[in-house]
């Protein structure tokens, strides 16, 4: 099947420009638009009847959620973004533990570690990244190890299969991850991942603006947390609902904004209509080829160029001259860790890519 040729008519800001800057924030679609302006026109005219509903919204995204990622609809917990539902649960991580995390991983992962109390060991990111994790973790005797499945900065991703892998020989570690640079690009499993823990926030790959995230938890990895956090608001935390799913209402301890999460359910509808498999098959094209023309002209970091698997984020050694050059003629990037960081999602194509070669041999 693949990605319909019309793909990109769906998102307006194409027509303006090549927009190849999803990793810091993914385009909204001109239906997801058209439904919001409905949502909040509905509440502007109905208040609290309009609010009424969002229970089963949120319910209703709890099941889009588990049905898309392969994870049990009551171990789906939402949360406003990933920062907020990780500053969530270390609060309820004993303080024994010790962690193992990347050096330069994306700052909302390794911050909320950092500034507790934890033992913690950092590895620098090596081309042979998925050895030196497994190794310190067997001499360290580690208890938990934290990354992000793809690496902000670089693009550089971790595969399902390591972390099975790392299950396997370590069923006791407590594997957590932040899917925010990944969700939304290809399938994935919660169930049979090896991952306990994974978090996202919505507006990047998803496609669904701010606001808007979820935890997907694994069954036997709430037996190392003691949750604190309680309130009323997000709708199942109700006094009579107290016994039911007792770790993920502790995530969700005040009002969930029907606007945003409703967003998410409506984008990840649409990604499930495109189908995360053409999707998936989509990007590892259009990955490739960057990769291999990138390394041709030399402006990709050496460790980058040695993985086998790569992400649909690239950062090329680019001076800030150059990266003006592309913004000039209309390309959308962003300039992070001393290089220009490109990113690639399902609507963009080869002739984006093409494009953005000329300009950088102009």
């Amino acid at each position: 099947m693949g990605i319909a040729p019309n793909i990109r008519t769906h998102f307006p800001g194409l027509n303006s420009h090549r927009y190849v800057n999803t990793a810091t924030s993914g385009l909204l679609s001109e239906s997801l638009l058209k439904w919001r302006r409905a949502h909040d026109l509905d509440y502007t005219q109905w208040g609290s009847e309009k609010k009424a509903q969002t229970e089963g919204l949120l319910s209703q995204l709890r099941k889009t959620i588990g049905e898309s990622f392969g994870c049990t609809t009551g171990n789906v917990a939402l949360v406003p973004s990933f920062s907020l539902g990780i500053n969530l649960l270390l609060e309820g991580l004993g303080k024994k533990e010790k962690i193992v995390l990347l050096e330069s991983d994306y700052p909302s992962l390794n911050w909320p570690f950092q500034h507790r109390d934890f033992e913690i060991e950092m590895l620098p990111i090596i081309a042979s990244l998925e050895e030196l994790i497994y190794d310190r973790i067997q001499g360290s005797g580690a208890t938990v190890f934290a990354c992000s499945m793809v690496q902000w900065l670089n693009g550089i991703r971790l595969g399902v299969d390591f972390f099975k892998q790392l299950k396997r020989s370590f069923p006791g570690l407590l594997i957590l991850v932040d899917g925010t640079q990944y969700c939304g690009t290809e399938r994935f499993d919660f169930a049979s991942s090896g991952i306990d823990i994974l978090g996202t926030s919505g507006y990047k790959w998803l496609l669904a603006g701010y606001g808007n995230g979820f935890f997907l938890v694994n069954e036997a990895a709430k037996e190392r947390f003691s949750l604190q956090a309680m309130g009323y608001g997000s709708g199942r935390n109700a006094k009579e609902n107290r016994g039911e799913r007792t770790f993920c209402k502790h995530l969700e301890p005040g009002h969930l904004d029907s606007l945003s999460f409703g967003s998410l359910d409506y984008s990840l509808q649409f990604l499930n209509t495109v189908g995360l498999e053409n999707i998936e098959k989509h990007n590892r094209e259009l990955s490739a080829k960057a990769g291999v023309s990138f390394t041709d002209m030399g402006l990709l970091g050496p460790i980058v160029q040695t993985r086998k698997e790569h992400s649909t984020i690239f950062n090329l050694g680019i001076e800030s001259e150059t990266h003006q050059k592309l913004l000039k003629n209309g390309f959308v990037c962003a300039r992070r860790g001393g290089g220009t960081r490109l990113s690639f999602h399902f609507y963009n194509t080869l002739a984006d890519l093409e494009a953005i070669i000329a300009v950088l041999k102009s």
